[in-house]
Order: C-alpha cells, then sequence, then structure tokens
C-alpha cells in the first residue's frame, strides 16, 4: 500500500537505502546538508542519461551551495553502476553523486513517484531538501520531458538567500522583468508598518516592496 506522499514542509521521510556508493539513510546522510533527491523512469534511455550527464556538468556549482546530490530508479544496483560507468567510457563523464537503486518501489511508494497514468515507472520528480530534512521543493514532470538543471540550482540558491535574509525571491530571480535582482520584503501586517515600508524600501505600493540585497 503507497503511503501519502510527502508535501513541501513536511519533514522527509527516514528511509534505508541501497545506492551506488553503499547504504544511505536518509535525510541522516544529509544532515547539516542541503540536497536534491531526484528520481529518473529507467537506466540506459536517452533523455535519462542527458540529464545525468546535465546534473553531473553542474556538481561545482551544487557543491558551492553545499548542496549533494542523489538519483534513483527502480533499477537495480547493478544497473546503475553498469549504466553509470557506460557513462564515463562513451561520453567522458564520470557520475560523482549516488543512484539509489529501488527495485522493490518501497521508495517510490514512501515518496509517490510511481503515477499509474504514465505507466509503472518513476516519473521525473525532484525534491529539494534543507539541513534539517524538511522538503522545501518539489517537481514533477512526465518520462517524455527531461528537466532544466540550472532552474534547480537557480531554486537551491534562491531558497538558500531568501531563508537567510528573510524575504521572498520573484520570479526568475536573479534576472526579474520589475525589480531585476531586488528581492521581495514580507508584506506589511499591520497599519503602521504599511504606512513606514514606502520610506523604507522602493515600492510600487505598501504591499509591493523590495531591495538590493548587500
Amino acid at each position: 500500500m503507497e503511503e501519502r506522499m510527502p508535501l513541501i514542509g513536511d519533514k522527509f521521510p527516514e528511509i534505508s537505502v541501497q545506492t551506488t556508493h553503499g547504504r544511505k539513510d536518509l535525510p541522516k546522510a544529509y544532515e547539516g546538508k542541503w540536497f536534491v533527491l531526484f528520481s529518473h523512469p529507467a537506466d540506459y534511455t536517452p533523455v535519462c542519461t542527458t540529464e545525468f550527464v546535465a546534473f553531473q556538468k553542474r556538481w561545482d556549482e551544487f557543491q558551492k551551495l553545499g548542496c549533494e546530490l542523489i538519483g534513483m530508479s527502480i533499477d537495480q544496483v547493478f544497473s546503475h553502476i553498469k549504466w553509470v560507468q557506460w557513462i564515463k567510457e562513451k561520453l567522458d563523464v564520470e557520475i560523482k553523486f549516488p543512484v539509489i537503486a529501488d527495485d522493490t518501489g518501497k521508495v517510490a511508494g514512501k515518496l509517490g513517484l510511481i503515477h499509474p497514468g504514465k505507466g509503472t515507472n518513476t516519473v521525473r520528480a525532484v525534491f529539494i531538501v534543507d539541513p534539517r530534512g524538511v522538503m522545501r521543493a518539489m517537481l514533477y514532470y512526465p518520462q517524455e520531458l527531461g528537466r532544466n538543471m540550472d532552474e534547480i540550482v537557480r531554486m537551491v540558491k534562491a531558497l538558500q538567500v531568501g531563508e537567510a535574509n528573510k524575504v521572498a525571491m520573484p520570479a526568475g530571480w536573479p534576472n526579474n522583468e520589475l525589480v531585476k535582482d531586488h528581492v521581495i520584503i514580507p508584506p506589511a501586517t499591520d497599519e503602521k508598518t504599511a504606512a513606514e515600508r514606502p520610506k523604507q524600501y522602493e515600492c510600487f505600493d505598501w504591499w509591493f516592496c523590495h531591495k538590493k540585497l548587500g
């Protein structure tokens, strides 16, 4: 029986997983760090291969953000190992992140990764988890659509900046059409603060104020 899929703000489920880097207990293995867990439908498939290469190409960017990567699918671990070796031999890209082997489907069940209307393989899901083990963002893609890894890097960075500065992030940050690289000030919750806001920040109105970081 499948459990309720976790929601944004929930704790990441405690799961012991077999990976290409050995056994790991999640989220404990990444305690104190951000991590991105992403599922793919199957090894040795073209779109998934382009995604693994794309994630690896951005490995250094994720590392600079203190963020780990971990992939997964319902393939067995030996399939993951051989596929990762193939990527290195044929495409000259060494996959440095671990890949979960969920051949029992237990992890997929806990995380809600099997969507019956799209088949029996895991969909392309992305979970961004913070250092406290809390789900901060979730994305789902169908099997036929590869992900934009630059957006995932942007999301991790934006979540970190937003949390550190107690601000919200505009669309497309740091390249927003209205406020450019500014961040959004949380809305005022009383009349006095609302009246003061335009004196303190750049505002379109008292409820829509923004500022440059730094």
